[in-house]
């Protein structure tokens, strides 16, 4: 290896960039777009890649931006993916850096997922201490659940136009310590499917139930019913989750309407449980609704695949994590996740791995008072820099 490539990145070769990071962060959290429409977040991304000298692909996969820097005669490629969407959620945290649109906040943390991995790509073109090719992967549409920003630039030929050799990504985790790496080989974050269900019964008058058949009293019954599933369906020794996140029926107290509807949210980490959970949810609810003289329809949705990590890639990442923060500060084994991600579908064709980073004390994602945590934009982008630099190492 050459003198030159030995020195990799540190936390401290990042601390002069900790204002322009704060400051992106910050713009892109008052300005969040949904799904399918970052196009401004997107435009922002190809801005700085293009003035720091990156190859810059826009459009891919919808407003999915790929940023590709070559270095050397190393014939080793690495694919480092940020995602960069909002959720329709009225922000609450008071911060003065608050959305500026109504109805849309970054609560999940994405803005400080891209402004991280726009660290590393300021670093990487300014240092260039690497042999090979690093793409940088910035993703729509993470959080739609259904034909997300993954599958769509798989689709428009990411790894065909961008081969790389792993692909790496990470997710800041609430209540984990600041600045602290969580790992884990295997299933790591859950397999996430839907169900929508339509309980059709008899509606009629609220004085005279005798004549109707109450889809509220069986859609009461069966929020009871469905979490028999898991404590009797599922081994105890395996993960599942049946949340009931929906129910609704009626409009007025001496009506009892014609329907009633639920949304559930089924969580699991093996393909079998995965089948298993949705033969009991049809056949049970099926059954209950029918019990009670009624009938339904059943729409159920399989969305994110379970996150798999690659064995090698995730101890090489841990590995870097050591190298840059201490191993006090690296969880090796990290609990798996209940949550979904669509990098699982990035993992179905390449290896790599899915890490978390911890976001400190304070509001979980998902959650009206969320901010991401600041502290830790250079350590993400010191680490993507540092990952990087050790995957292209010259030999």
């Amino acid at each position: 290896m050459s003198s030159r490539l030995r020195c990799f990145c540190e936390l401290n070769d990042l601390s002069g960039a900790a204002g322009f990071l704060s400051a992106t962060r910050r713009h892109i959290h008052q300005h969040p777009e949904l799904s399918f429409a970052e196009a401004d977040t997107a435009d922002l991304v190809a801005r700085h890649l293009e003035e720091w000298g990156w190859q810059v692909t826009r459009g891919v996969g919808g407003h999915g931006v790929v940023g590709s820097l070559r270095e050397g005669t190393g014939t080793r490629s690495v694919a480092l993916r940020a995602d960069m969407d909002a959720l329709p959620i009225d922000e609450a945290s008071g911060k003065p850096w608050s959305s500026r649109r109504g109805g849309v906040m970054h609560a999940c943390g994405h803005d400080g997922h891209t402004t991280m991995l726009l660290g590393a790509a300021q670093q990487l073109a300014r240092t260039r201490q690497f042999s090979g090719t690093v793409h940088l992967v910035f993703q729509p549409a993470e959080e739609a659940g259904q034909d997300s920003g993954a599958q769509r630039m798989i689709a428009d030929g990411l790894f065909e136009r961008f081969p790389c050799d792993a692909i790496f990504g990470l997710h800041n985790s609430p209540g984990v310590p600041t600045g602290t790496f969580g790992f884990g080989s295997g299933p790591f974050m859950a397999a996430s499917d839907a169900a929508y269900i339509t309980i059709h019964g008899k509606g009629g008058h609220a004085a005279r139930p005798q004549q109707t058949v109450d889809p509220v009293l069986i859609v009461g019954s069966l929020v009871v019913a469905l979490q028999s599933i898991v404590s009797r369906n599922i081994d105890p020794r395996q993960t599942a989750i049946v949340t009931i996140g929906a129910v609704h029926a009626g409009s007025a107290a001496n009506v009892i309407p014609d329907t009633a509807t639920m949304a559930l949210s089924i969580r699991s980490f093996d393909p079998e449980v995965r089948d298993l959970l949705e033969q009991r949810i049809r056949t049970l609810v099926t059954a209950h609704v029918q019990g009670y003289g009624g009938e339904v329809t059943i729409d159920y949705q399989r969305g994110y695949p379970v996150v798999i990590n690659s064995d090698a890639e995730t101890a090489f990442a841990c590995e870097v994590a050591r190298e840059l923060v201490g191993a006090d500060k690296v969880v090796a084994n990290f609990p798996a996740v209940t949550g979904s991600e669509d990098f699982a579908y990035y993992l179905q064709h390449k290896p790599g791995s899915f890490l978390r980073l911890g976001n400190g004390e304070g509001a979980m994602l998902h959650n009206p008072r969320y901010d991401f945590n600041d502290e830790i934009l250079t350590v993400g982008a010191a680490y993507w820099t540092r990952l990087a630099e050790r995957f292209l190492a010259a030999a």
